[in-house]
C-alpha cells in the first residue's frame, strides 16, 4: 500500500476531527444564540458576524444569561488566577528540603520572575475569554507561543473554530483549526514562495484583501527523536497549509513543539468524550429560553392592559382617533357607543413578575453568580475572609471542586510547566542551589478560591491553638507540651501561602535558639560570679568601728 503524503494525511485529520465535533455544532449555536450571538464560529467564512447574527440578537429580551456569565467569568478570573495577588507557589515534593532558606529563596524568585512573564505577556487578557468559553460551552482553547519581547503569546479560539482529539489517557493532544486570511496577510507572514499559486495571483494582480482558507494542525509527531534538534523531529509536529491547494508539497509553515502549545480545559467530561458534556451554561441553557419567553408574554399582557385592542362604532371608520392623554376626538357617536377595549386583560402581571425572578435566580445559581460575587466583594484577601467564604458557601464550593481541579490540571499546571521550560530555554533563572539538584517540582495553588478549599485547616489550627492556650491559662500548662507551635506555624504558612522569607528554617531557629541559650547562660553566670563578688565585699567590709553584728552575736568586742 503506497504510503500517503503529509497532505494528505492531514486532509483526512481535519475530515475526521470535524465529524467527531459535528454533534456539539448544534448545541453551540443554540448556546451563542441565546447567550453570547457573536460568540462561536460554525462556518470557515464568519469572520464578522454583523448581518448574520441580527436573527440571534433579536431572541435575548432578557439579559439575565449574558450578565451571569460575564459576572461567572470575572469572578472565576479573579477566584483562580488574579493577576494583582500571588495564585501560585512553587514547592518541592520534599517537605525537609522546603526547611532550607536558600531552596525557599530561589522558589521565591522563580516565581516573581514567572508572575512578571504573565503580566508582561498578554495572558490576562485572553485567559477571560477562553475562561468564558468554558463556563458557556464546556470547553476552552488558547494557544501559548515563544514570543521575543515577552517570552509567552497567548491567543484565545473560539467554538466552532477549532477541533480536537485525545490520547489513550485522555488528555487532549491534537488541536485542529480552520480559518480564513487575506492575501496580504498570507504572504506577509509566510512568504510568497510559500503561498499557493492563487494567493500569488491574486497579490500580483493587487487583490490583497481577498480571502483564502487556512488550516493549522498540532499533533505528536510521528518522526520524533529525544535527539532531534530540528524542529521537525520535536515530540509535537504542527503544520500551517491550505486545505484547497491543489499542491501536495505546499505547506505554510511547518515547525513543532517540545510541549504541547495549545490549553484546552474543560468543565466536565462523560467517559471518554473529547468534549465537555457538562458546563453552567448548558445548565442554564432551559432557563435562558423559557425566560425570553416569560419576559416577551409580560411584555404582550403589560401592553395589553396599556393599550388593549379596542372596537367602536362605523362612524369612526374615517375620523382620526387621538389616544393622547387630554385628547379630543369629534365624531357622531349615534347611540352613544365610543371605543371600548375587544376583550379584558386580566393577567397577574405579580405572577409573571415571580416567574421571571425564579428564573433568573436559577441561572444565577447555574452560573454560581452568588460565590463569584462573594469573592469580587471580599474586603482585601485574608485567611479570614477566604475562612468566610468557605463557610458561607461551602456547598457551592464542593460543586465546583471538581471543575476546578480540572482547570488546574488541563491548563494551569500546564502553563506553568511550559513557562517554566521557556524560562529556561532563555537562559533568565538564576542558578539554583546544589540541594535542588536532580529534585522535581510541584505547584501549589494559593488564588482565592483555592484557599477558600483549604481554609478548613486554617480554621482547625485557630481552634486547636485557641483551646490548647486556653488550658494554659487556667493552669494546666502542661497543655503546651502537646501542642507543637513551630508545625503549626509551618503548616498554616504554607495553607495561606505566605512569602517564604518570613517563615524562618527549622535549623536557622535551632541555631538562634542555641545562641539565646548560651547568651542566657553566659548572663546567668555573670550575674552570679557577680552576686558572689559583692558578698565577699560585703564580709569584708563588715569590721567597723562599732561592734559589728556578727561581734555582738559571737560576744566578742571589736578589740578581739
Amino acid at each position: 500500500m503506497p504510503e500517503r503524503s503529509l497532505y494528505d494525511h492531514l486532509n483526512q485529520q481535519l475530515g475526521a476531527l470535524r465529524q467527531e465535533r459535528s454533534s456539539f455544532i448544534s448545541h453551540y449555536q443554540e448556546l451563542s444564540r441565546y447567550v453570547q450571538p457573536r460568540k462561536g464560529r460554525f462556518l470557515t467564512s464568519e469572520r464578522n458576524r454583523g448581518e448574520a447574527s441580527r436573527h440571534e440578537r433579536n431572541l435575548i429580551i432578557n439579559s439575565a444569561g449574558t450578565q451571569a456569565l460575564r459576572t461567572a467569568r470575572a469572578g472565576m478570573l479573579s477566584g483562580v488566577m488574579s493577576p494583582t495577588r500571588p495564585w501560585f507557589a512553587l514547592e518541592t515534593p520534599d517537605p525537609d528540603m522546603m526547611e532550607f532558606l536558600p531552596v525557599k529563596v530561589w522558589l521565591s524568585k522563580v516565581e516573581t520572575i514567572m508572575r512578571a512573564v504573565f503580566n508582561a505577556s498578554n495572558l490576562y487578557n485572553m485567559a477571560p475569554t477562553m475562561i468564558g468559553e468554558m463556563l458557556l460551552f464546556g470547553t476552552g482553547c488558547m494557544s501559548h507561543v515563544d514570543d521575543f519581547d515577552d517570552v509567552a503569546r497567548f491567543y484565545a479560539h473560539t467554538a466552532g473554530s477549532y477541533m480536537l482529539a485525545q490520547d489513550d489517557d485522555f488528555k487532549i493532544n491534537t488541536v485542529a483549526r480552520e480559518y480564513e486570511s487575506t492575501t496580504e496577510q498570507l504572504v506577509s507572514k509566510y512568504g510568497r514562495d510559500n503561498v499557493s499559486t492563487a494567493v500569488k495571483s491574486a497579490y500580483d494582480s493587487g487583490n490583497y484583501h481577498a480571502w483564502h482558507k487556512v488550516a493549522h494542525i498540532v499533533e505528536p509527531n510521528p518522526d520524533y527523536s529525544k535527539d532531534g534538534k530540528i524542529s521537525q523531529r520535536k515530540r509535537w509536529r504542527s503544520v500551517y497549509f491550505q486545505p484547497e491547494c491543489n499542491e501536495k508539497d505546499k505547506f505554510l509553515r511547518q515547525s513543532g513543539f517540545d510541549s504541547f502549545p495549545l490549553y484546552c480545559p474543560r468543565w466536565d467530561v462523560t467517559g471518554e468524550d473529547v468534549y465537555a458534556t457538562d458546563c453552567p451554561g448548558m445548565t442554564a441553557l432551559g432557563d435562558v429560553k423559557s425566560l425570553q419567553i416569560l419576559e416577551k408574554r409580560y411584555a404582550q399582557a403589560l401592553d395589553k392592559q396599556i393599550n388593549p385592542p379596542l372596537h367602536g362604532p362605523a362612524s369612526l371608520k374615517n375620523v382620526p382617533v387621538s389616544s393622547l392623554p387630554g385628547g379630543l376626538t369629534i365624531y357622531d357617536s349615534g347611540q352613544g357607543e365610543g371605543l371600548r377595549s375587544i376583550y379584558e386583560v386580566r393577567t397577574n402581571l405579580q405572577d409573571v413578575l415571580q416567574d421571571i425572578d425564579r428564573t433568573e435566580k436559577r441561572i444565577e445559581r447555574a452560573f454560581y453568580v452568588d460565590m463569584f460575587l462573594a469573592i469580587s466583594n471580599m474586603d482585601g484577601i485574608q485567611p479570614r475572609n477566604e475562612f468566610e467564604l468557605s463557610q458561607r458557601n461551602q456547598e457551592r464550593l464542593l460543586q465546583i471542586g471538581p471543575a476546578l481541579e480540572q482547570f488546574h490540571g488541563e491548563f494551569l499546571n500546564r502553563l506553568i510547566d511550559r513557562t517554566f521550560d521557556q524560562l529556561i530555554k532563555a537562559n533568565v533563572l538564576p542558578p539554583p542551589p546544589p540541594e535542588l539538584a536532580g529534585s522535581p517540582l510541584k505547584v501549589t495553588y494559593i488564588s482565592t478560591l483555592a484557599m477558600a478549599q483549604r481554609a478548613v485547616a486554617t480554621g482547625g489550627i485557630d481552634r486547636l491553638s485557641a483551646f490548647v492556650g486556653g488550658l494554659a491559662k487556667v493552669g494546666y500548662t502542661g497543655a503546651l507540651d502537646k501542642f507543637d507551635a513551630d508545625q503549626a506555624i509551618d503548616e498554616y504558612a504554607n495553607v495561606i501561602g505566605v512569602p517564604p522569607r518570613l517563615v524562618v528554617p527549622d535549623d536557622v531557629v535551632a541555631q538562634r535558639r542555641a545562641e539565646r541559650q548560651k547568651q542566657e547562660q553566659a548572663m546567668m553566670a555573670a550575674e552570679m560570679a557577680q552576686s558572689a563578688a559583692n558578698t565577699a565585699k560585703m564580709a569584708s567590709d563588715a569590721k567597723t568601728t562599732e561592734p559589728s553584728m556578727l561581734t555582738r552575736l559571737t560576744g566578742q568586742d571589736s578589740d578581739g
